[in-house]
């Protein structure tokens, strides 16, 4: 979910920091300096204690993260975190664009298809150890490694023999990547991909500390046990309360950072999140709840943020099981009579888009596409989504029943209500809404024991192709099993397009092309929502959501 304005051709990065270490950290680096730092025992920051007197952020952060492992994590709230242990070859500068990370610059060839990255000398691992250029190589190995599962393997498809190795058909020591000496990675792609800088962001694409990997295989992040290379270090983790981040003083860049640590507290109910913050246990939340937001508009309006966001709400049909298999006009009837125009002022009520189409709009070099009811008459819409319904065997005396599942929450709950009404009301349609914790509600997606489900998507990067790559066949979290052999070929031919504006047309018309298939019922299109306490110094707002911790402070009351 990392987002940017992509850099485009060739890209250097002269953004090297050099800053002078405070004085009034000394004492504190000092005290981490005397942990240990053997690779066999956890990250020398996790051996200390949190005293009073520091400062540690308390950040709101939905429900429980399903991993923090870099190669197997899936869901934001997961990434959330990561973002703050790991660091990539890039980051994410405060606006989203692309800026250095581990890798100081980097140069693209003449075809675009090979990258260069040059790595900081002085980046380390939290127990001490250098950052090398394999370990770079070894967490993409392993991204790709099918024996790892990553969700997001086919996130990294465009690099050199990934989606071979992917199947099975290659060995992962194949894929497109290489360390010709301990500072330079080497990247090649299978196309010219403009957004592979911004891609090389996210945290599924980290590094591994291999030491641990190799001792740890199966708890590699652990507290106590993970090594990471970012601004903070793996502390505690409380399953239902909390995930305990302290600084690590082995960072290159530590002499920038603020805080002594991090609490990311797991609230998945936005009411419960609110009452926490209001009493003070809580400096920034993760949503806002819609039925309070008139009383923070009134009461608080400087610690409200809202800004628009790369994330399409929807709803996801099981494609491999009745009754939504093979039910192309039965789906597209249960999407006309959706009035999302209400839903977003009567429900939603704080800025998101009412959505009918997949793309959010604010995506570079793209032109969001559109079902084509987009603007007809509700009336007009209805009587065609009744005629359909009727055409595949359904009518109010012999209604469609289905279950619609969903993870609980204020605004989950309230558009689930709506749209079950829409659909009584419009079609007869009877729908069982069925509330789970949302571990569960991920674990039965994957068992494909859902007819239909809640679920959300945040673009990687700054570019169409993290959406519409979600629904290509082959991709590790199509949620829905959509297929459509038109659909993945225009893919693949946008995949190795040079020419930009070619390849927009090609994407393009993939939108067009699954939409008229409606295998998933895109809701809206979200804006971030956050309360952010005075006290809490350097925040900011971008369109991918994305803000480290490392760029944050607080100030004494």
């Amino acid at each position: 979910m990392p987002p940017e304005s992509v850099h485009r051709g060739r890209c250097r990065g002269p953004w090297l920091l050099r800053v002078l270490l405070p004085l009034a950290l000394l004492p504190l680096l000092a005290f981490f300096a005397s942990c240990s730092r053997s690779p066999d025992s956890a990250a020398s920051a996790t051996s200390s204690s949190i005293s009073s007197g520091q400062k540690i952020l308390l950040r709101g952060n939905g429900p429980e993260p399903d991993s923090l492992d870099p190669q197997k994590a899936r869901s934001n709230e997961a990434q959330n975190i990561l973002r703050d242990l790991c660091e990539g070859l890039t980051t994410l500068a405060k606006n989203a664009s692309v800026a250095p990370g581990v890798a100081r610059d980097w140069i693209l060839s003449a075809d675009g298809k090979v990258y260069t990255f040059h790595l900081r000398p002085e980046a380390r691992w939290s127990n001490g150890d250098r950052v090398v250029a394999e370990d770079f190589v070894a967490a993409l190995r392993r991204l790709v490694a099918p024996a790892t599962a990553s969700q997001y393997a086919q996130v990294v498809d465009v690099i050199a023999n990934a989606s071979d190795i992917i199947t099975g058909k290659r060995p992962p020591d194949t894929l497109g990547v290489s360390a010709p000496d301990e500072a330079t990675v080497i990247v090649t792609l299978s196309a010219p991909a403009p957004y592979v800088p911004g891609l090389l962001s996210h945290p599924s694409t980290c590094p591994v500390h291999r030491p641990t990997l190799a001792q740890h295989p199966d708890t590699l992040s652990k507290p106590g046990v993970m090594v990471s290379n970012g601004a903070f270090v793996l502390k505690d983790w409380v399953q239902g309360s909390h995930v305990l981040i302290v600084r690590n003083p082995y960072y290159w860049n530590n002499a920038a950072t603020h805080l002594d640590g991090v609490k990311y507290l797991h609230i998945p109910d936005e009411n419960a999140e609110l009452t926490r913050y209001r009493a003070g246990g809580l400096h920034v939340t993760a949503v806002v709840p819609r039925s309070r937001f008139e009383w923070i508009q009134e009461k608080i309006p400087a610690e409200l943020h809202i800004s628009p966001q790369l994330n399409t709400y929807y709803y996801g049909f099981n494609l491999n099981k009745p009754p939504f298999k093979d039910a192309a006009k039965l789906r597209r009837a249960l999407s006309l009579v959706i009035d999302r125009e209400k839903l977003s002022t009567l429900v939603l009520r704080v800025g998101e888009l009412p959505a009918y189409g997949w793309v959010p709009p604010g995506v570079d070099h793209y032109t969001p596409q559109s079902f084509d009811y987009k603007g007809q008459p509700m009336a007009r819409r209805i009587a065609e989504a009744q005629r359909l319904y009727a055409e595949a065997g359904y009518s109010k005396t012999r209604p469609l029943t289905f279950e619609l599942r969903y993870n609980p929450g204020e605004v989950h709950d309230r558009l689930a209500v709506a749209i079950a009404s829409m659909w009584k009301e419009a079609l007869g349609v009877q729908a069982r809404l069925v509330a789970v914790e949302f571990k569960s509600l991920l674990q039965d997606i994957d068992r494909g024991e859902v007819q239909m489900f809640r679920s959300g998507w945040l673009g990687d990067y700054n570019d169409a192709y993290t959406f519409a790559q979600l629904l290509k066949s082959d991709f590790g979290i199509n949620l829905t099993h959509y297929r459509n052999s038109q659909y993945d070929a225009l893919l693949t031919r946008a995949a190795v397009e040079v020419d930009v504006d070619k390849r927009r047309e090609l994407l393009e018309t993939a939108e067009r092309t699954m939409l008229a298939d409606h295998p998933l019922l895109p809701i809206c299109f979200y804006v971030n929502k956050h309360l952010v306490k005075p006290q809490v110094q350097g925040w900011y707002d971008n369109v991918m959501n994305v803000v480290y911790s490392r760029d944050l402070s607080l100030r004494d009351h």
